[in-house]
């Protein structure tokens, strides 16, 4: 119903803020790495939304991108999780962190935010396993850390070298976690990943 909201932001709680557009003011629930990036009070400030409607409630909660909002959307679909659950979820880890806890098995991770249980981790990685992909959510990382986006040989370079791990005795968790790890990693070719990777393992 409203895709987002770009207005003044008037004040900043610990856990929503207000924003005025056209003389109405929004209540809107945020993560609080929402909260960390605001601008100051006074400035203008783009927030993407999603209402949540129940007999009892009508709440906005809101996000700075787009991913990030698809990314809660996801987790409610999860059995078990509501819209509390996701944003406690969106405010202790990056919805990076948590596609890689997802791709990577990682319970521990997804069990250390708040009201999240082992079975209720278990249950998110398998209900969002199938929704994640490996490949996007390199290509989000990189986009988010404003290095571009792998190109069809980096792409192909990164699978081989995490297969490769996997093969060397690896579990999937520890290769994923090498390899999120290496820079630049279109400008090198699969030895010199492997090479690195197996760096990365030994310090972590």
């Amino acid at each position: 119903m409203i895709s987002y909201i770009k207005g003044e932001l008037t004040e900043v709680f610990e856990d929503m803020i207000v924003l005025e557009n056209q003389n109405i003011g929004y209540n809107i629930k945020v993560p609080a790495s929402v909260i960390d990036k605001m601008p100051r009070v006074g400035r203008e400030v783009r927030v993407y939304t999603y209402l949540y409607v129940r007999e009892d409630a009508v709440n906005l909660f809101g996000f700075l991108t787009r991913d990030d909002l698809n990314i809660f959307k996801m987790l409610l679909n999860v059995s078990g999780i509501g819209p509390k659950g996701a944003l406690g979820i969106l405010s202790a880890i990056t919805p990076d962190d948590l596609r890689f806890a997802v791709l990577s098995d990682d319970v521990n991770t997804i069990k250390s935010c708040p009201g999240i249980g082992a079975k209720t981790a278990q249950k998110l990685i398998i209900e969002l396993k199938d929704k994640i992909s490996l490949e996007d959510t390199f290509e989000t990382v990189m986009q988010n850390n404003n290095q571009g986006s792998l190109n069809s040989d980096a792409i192909s370079i990164r699978d081989d070298a995490i297969q490769a791990l996997v093969a060397l005795g690896y579990s999937n968790k520890e290769a994923i976690a090498a390899v999120k790890r290496i820079d630049d990693i279109d400008k090198k070719d699969s030895g010199q990943v492997l090479k690195e990777a197996l760096k990365q393992l030994a310090i972590l």
